[in-house]
């Protein structure tokens, strides 16, 4: 699907030019790293509702 990778992709650029590690992300999202990882790879068995929490 498109969206998950535009998604990942922005996720992932972002992330780095804020100079935080995948843990630093996690951590200030208050999600689990597998969360961030799976995010970045756009896994198609990613919960969405996650991503769009506040």
């Amino acid at each position: 699907m498109v969206a998950r990778t535009i998604i990942a992709q922005y996720v992932k650029e972002m992330r780095k030019k804020y100079k935080l590690t995948q843990v630093d992300l996690s951590e200030k999202a208050g999600v689990g790293l597998r969360f961030v990882r799976e995010l970045e790879q756009g896994k198609t068995t990613l919960r969405l509702d996650k991503v769009n929490r506040q």
